[in-house]
């Protein structure tokens, strides 16, 4: 295999006398799809941040390139290759899809001693990554709310690629999504990973994360129980290392499979 992206190594993470992250170890490989999973509350989220940036670790290492790295901001962190897909999307609804893909990095062309948004290029590119991803606009100008949640979430995820990700991190991407979009979405994440993009995939769904997943590492309470390649754990089990997968479990047997 070759070498890690990025490492992560013994991170913690306290606010004050909290200590959200207890010593979590994560490791993500070029064209790997490397899932995160636990519940609400088991530290998800604050890892993401301090992976991305936006939270220094109280303790811990990050390496990219055998190197260790010290992101003071999120911008730093994009910088070096590392972006994040969160659930809000960060996009203008009624804005179109070429200026929500471009936000902040239109590409300019000179007029004289004037400079205007390039719109040629930016509705080109924008289309052709689109399709690059499976989603064929109708019209680059199409506003972001027409478009479905999947959609909406491809187009961020194009975004990403485009400008240079090497690792991408999707916070709970399926989680409000249809059987159908969310089809979509997984079948994108494989597009990513097969450009060697290494992709952080975080969720609480195992059947989302077994359909797409090389790598499964489960957090409970600021802690990682462990981390298994596909084919050496079973759905039921990675379930049952989560958060209330145990009771879930009785609870479907007590009701005879319904849950």
């Amino acid at each position: 295999m070759s070498d890690p992206l990025i490492e992560l190594r013994d991170i913690e993470k306290h606010f004050g006398s909290v200590i959200a992250l207890a010593g979590v170890s994560l490791t993500v490989f070029p064209g790997e799809c490397h899932c995160l999973l636990g519940d609400n509350g088991a530290g998800k989220s604050t890892f993401i941040k301090t992976m991305s940036g936006v939270h220094k670790p109280t303790k811990g290492t990050i390496h990219m390139g055998g190197k260790e790295v010290n992101f003071t901001s999120a911008r730093d962190a994009i910088e070096a290759g590392i972006a994040t897909v969160y659930q809000d999307l960060a996009m203008i609804p009624l804005m179109s899809v070429t200026r929500n893909f471009w936000m902040g990095r239109e590409p300019k062309k000179k007029v004289g001693p004037f400079s205007f948004m390039d719109f040629d290029k930016a509705n080109s590119v924008t289309m052709e990554e689109m399709a690059r991803m499976g989603i064929n606009l109708r019209e680059p100008d199409q506003a972001v709310g027409t478009l479905s949640g999947g959609e909406r979430q491809t187009v961020a995820i194009a975004r990403a690629v485009h400008f240079g990700a090497k690792v991408l991190i999707l916070d709970e991407p399926t989680s409000a999504l249809g059987v159908r979009q969310t089809s979509n979405v997984l079948a994108t994440i494989d597009k990513v990973r097969k450009k060697g993009i290494g992709v952080v995939f975080i969720s609480h769904n195992v059947r989302h994360a077994m359909a797409v997943g090389d790598r499964f590492t489960v957090l409970n309470r600021g802690q990682t129980l462990g981390t298994a390649k596909r084919g050496e754990i079973s759905p039921e089990e990675l379930q049952e290392l989560m958060a209330g997968g145990q009771e879930l479990a009785e609870l479907e047997g007590s009701l005879g499979g319904t849950v």
